[in-house]
C-alpha cells in the first residue's frame, strides 16, 4: 500500500512535466509548424488523460501531497491535490485539447511561426502548477509564469486593438502581483512560513496564531491581489478592454482558465487560512458576489460586439462561485466547484463559436450579423445548448449549478444574494436571446455578406472542439448524479482543512 502511494506521490509533477516537455519539444521543432501543431494537440491530449487518473486517485485515496526533493514539510516545495485541484486539473485537460485542436487552422501561420504552441503550453503549466502547489510563495511564482505567457499570447500579432488591450492586461496584472508579494512578505513575518497547511495549522492552534485582526487585514491584500486575477468587483475592468483582442482561440482559453485561477486561489485561502473572522470575511465575499454578478451583466446587456458581449459574461458568471464561498457550507462550497467547471465549458464554447460566426461572416458585431439559423442550423443548435446552460434554464448545466446555489443560499438564509443571482440569470437569458435574434434568427442583412459554408468533413479542426466541449456540458447535465458527487467530496474537503494539514504535515510525502 505504501509503495503504491508512494508512487503516485512521485507522479503528481506530471501534470507540470507534460505541458513543460511539449513545450520544449514545439520549441526544438521551431522551423517544422506542422510538426509543432500535432506536438501541441498531443501534449494536451496527454495532459487529459493524466488529469482523469490523478482525479480517480484523489477520489479513491484521498488527498495526496509529495515533498519535491524529498524536503519535508513545511520547508521544501510541496505538490498537493485533493478533489478541488484535480477537477481543476481536469478542465485544464479538457480546455487545452479543445483549444489545440481548433488552433490548428483558425490561427493563422505568423502567430504560429512566433511561438504560439510553446507558449499556449507555458501557460497551461503556469495553470497546473497554480492548482497543485501547496505553497503560497510557489502560487506567485505560477502566477508569474501564467501572466508571461498569456501577456505574450495577447500581444502575439501586434494589431493595434491587441497592444492596446495587452498593456492594460499586463499593467494591472503587474500591479496585483505586487499586491500579493507584499501580502506574501507581510504574512512571512508575520508566521514564519507561506506552506498553506503550515499556516491553517499554526492559524488554528491558539498558542501559536497572531491575533484575528491582523490575520484578517492581510486577508484582504490577498482578497485584492486574487481579486484582480478573477476579475471581481470594482477590479474587473481590465478584462473587457482586453480579451476581446487576441485570436478566438486564445480568448476561449482565457475565459476558461485565467480568471478560474483567480477562483481557485479564492476558494483556498479562504476556507484553508483565512477563517477566523468568518462573519466579516465571508459576507464581505458575498457582496462582492453580488455586485460582480451585476456589474458584469448588466455591461453584457449593453454591448452589440459578440466578443464584447461574452467577455462581460465572463465577470457576472465569477459571482457565482464566489456566492458559494461566501455561503461556506459543504452544499454552497460544492456548487461553486461544479459551476466553475460548468462556466469554463459553455463560456470557452461560446466563444469558440463565435470564432466560427467571425470566420462565415467576417465580423462579430451584431447589427451587421443575421441569418445563420437558415444556412447553418447546425451551429444555431450548438449555440443554444451552450447559451442556455449559461442562462440556467433546466436541465441544462447551469440550472443544476445555480439550483444548488441558491438552495445553499437559502437553507443559510442569505436571501439577498439568492434574488440577485436569479435577476442576474434572467438579464443572462436576455443577452442570449439577443445574439440567437441578431446573429441566427434575423434575416442577413444582404445575401453578400455570406461567406460560404462549414462542414465537419471539410472544417473538422473548427467543429469538432465544440462538439467535444457541447457534449461533455450534456454530459455533466445528464449525468448530475455521479458527477455532483465529485463536487461534494471537494465541498466536503475544503469544508474540513484537518485534512488537507494531515495529508501535508502529517507524512504526505
Amino acid at each position: 500500500m505504501h509503495e503504491i502511494e508512494g508512487m503516485v506521490n512521485r507522479y503528481l509533477v506530471l501534470p507540470i512535466v507534460i505541458p513543460l516537455l511539449t513545450a520544449v519539444l514545439c520549441l526544438l521543432f521551431f522551423r517544422k509548424p506542422k510538426l509543432q501543431r500535432w506536438i501541441g494537440v498531443t501534449g494536451a491530449a496527454a495532459l487529459l488523460v493524466v488529469s482523469l487518473w490523478l482525479l480517480g486517485v484523489v477520489r479513491s485515496q484521498g488527498i495526496q501531497a509529495v515533498q519535491i526533493g524529498n524536503w519535508p514539510a513545511p520547508f521544501g516545495i510541496t505538490l498537493v491535490a485533493d478533489v478541488f485541484s484535480a477537477v481543476m486539473i481536469v478542465l485544464a485537460g479538457v480546455l487545452g485539447v479543445a483549444v489545440a485542436v481548433y488552433s490548428l487552422e483558425s490561427v493563422d501561420a505568423q502567430r504560429q511561426a512566433f511561438g504560439y504552441y510553446p507558449l499556449m503550453h507555458f501557460l497551461l503549466m503556469g495553470v497546473c502548477g497554480a492548482f497543485l502547489t501547496g505553497d503560497l510563495f510557489n502560487l506567485y511564482v505560477w502566477f508569474e509564469v501564467m501572466l508571461m505567457a498569456s501577456f505574450v499570447l495577447l500581444a502575439l500579432g501586434g494589431e493595434r486593438g491587441q497592444m492596446e488591450g495587452a498593456i492594460k492586461y499586463v499593467t494591472l496584472n503587474l500591479l496585483s502581483s505586487a499586491i500579493f508579494l507584499a501580502a506574501l512578505g507581510l504574512l512571512y513575518g508575520l508566521a514564519g512560513t507561506l506552506n498553506m497547511a503550515d499556516l491553517a495549522h499554526k492559524f488554528a492552534s491558539s498558542a501559536s496564531a497572531p491575533s484575528n485582526a491582523i490575520i484578517t487585514a492581510l486577508s484582504m491584500l490577498f482578497l485584492s491581489a486574487f481579486g484582480i486575477k478573477a476579475a471581481i468587483f470594482p477590479l474587473f475592468f481590465w478584462l473587457p478592454a482586453s480579451y476581446h483582442t487576441p485570436p478566438v482561440a486564445v480568448t476561449a482559453l482565457f475565459s476558461g482558465l485565467l480568471t478560474k485561477v483567480g477562483v481557485y486561489s479564492l476558494i483556498r485561502v479562504f476556507t484553508l487560512i483565512f477563517i477566523q473572522e468568518f462573519d466579516y470575511t465571508h459576507t464581505l465575499l458575498l457582496v462582492i458576489a453580488g455586485l460582480t454578478m451585476i456589474t458584469g451583466v448588466l455591461g453584457a446587456v449593453a454591448q452589440n460586439e459578440m466578443r464584447r458581449l461574452l467577455s462581460f459574461h465572463i465577470i457576472s458568471q465569477i459571482g457565482y462561485p464566489l456566492m458559494g464561498l461566501g455561503i461556506f457550507t459543504p452544499l454552497g462550497l460544492a456548487a461553486a466547484v461544479y459551476f466553475v467547471f460548468h462556466v469554463s465549458l459553455a463560456k470557452s464554447t461560446l466563444f469558440l463559436i463565435s470564432g466560427v460566426i467571425g470566420r462565415l461572416r467576417g465580423t462579430f458585431d451584431l447589427k451587421k450579423l443575421g441569418g445563420l439559423y437558415q444556412g447553418q442550423s447546425w451551429l444555431a443548435a450548438l449555440f443554444l445548448v451552450a447559451a442556455l446552460s449559461l442562462a440556467g434554464l433546466p436541465p441544462s448545466s447551469g440550472f443544476f449549478a445555480k439550483l444548488s446555489l441558491v438552495q445553499a443560499g437559502l437553507l443559510q438564509g442569505q436571501f439577498v444574494i439568492v434574488a440577485v443571482s436569479l435577476g442576474v440569470s434572467l438579464l443572462t437569458l436576455f443577452s442570449m436571446i439577443k445574439i440567437w435574434n441578431e446573429a441566427f434568427w434575423k434575416m442577413s442583412p444582404t445575401a453578400s455578406e455570406i461567406e460560404g459554408e462549414i462542414t465537419l468533413q471539410k472544417d473538422w479542426s473548427w467543429l469538432a472542439p465544440i462538439l467535444f466541449l457541447v457534449g461533455l456540458t450534456l454530459v455533466i447535465s445528464f449525468g448530475i448524479g455521479p458527477v455532483f458527487q465529485i463536487a461534494a467530496q471537494a465541498g466536503q474537503q475544503l469544508m474540513n482543512p484537518q485534512l488537507y494539514i494531515q495529508a501535508v504535515l502529517g507524512g504526505g510525502g
